[in-house]
């Protein structure tokens, strides 16, 4: 008899490594992992709580010259210029001046795809590769804006 009250009074607690983290949780903000410690979980795809500095610094990087290059895209289309991208001139014959808002919201919505992704060696090239892309374009919108605007201190 002493057996069942002993089985009676053990706690029965379920591994709570059966199931995922979910997504969307405390930990998705404030967690402390940062790498996959296990070689299942690498096989798996599974998911850390904080990403790298470096990952971090190229997406904010990113959504940073992406909003310079809405700027300077409008700029340049109030000089006379006109949009070689033909998604975003389609944005912009339906939004017009608000079309950087959808931009903004498509380029995010890609680089939260390639963050949950970041495990993919490809993933990390192609992040590169778009600031480069974006740089390259931003600094090419300098240039004609500063060559085609006649600054104000010239006149006098």
């Amino acid at each position: 008899m002493g057996s069942t009250t002993e089985e009676s009074e053990r706690r029965h607690i379920e591994d709570r490594r059966k199931q995922s983290t979910p997504a969307w949780s405390f930990y998705t903000f404030f967690g402390r992992r940062r790498l996959l410690r296990r070689k299942r979980e690498e096989e798996k795809l599974g998911s850390v709580d904080r990403y790298s500095p470096t990952l971090l610094f190229f997406l904010l990087l990113i959504l940073g010259l992406n909003i310079l290059d809405s700027f300077f895209t409008m700029m340049i289309m109030d000089l006379g210029g006109m949009e070689l991208n033909p998604v975003v001139r389609f944005f912009m014959k339906i939004h017009g001046d608000k079309f950087w808002i959808w931009k903004f919201v498509i380029v995010a919505c890609c680089l939260v795809i390639l963050c949950l992704h970041r495990r993919f060696k490809l993933i990390r090239t192609i992040v590169i590769l778009i600031s480069a892309v974006y740089l390259l374009v931003v600094l090419y919108q300098i240039f004609v804006v500063s060559h085609f605007v006649t600054p104000i201190w010239r006149f006098r």
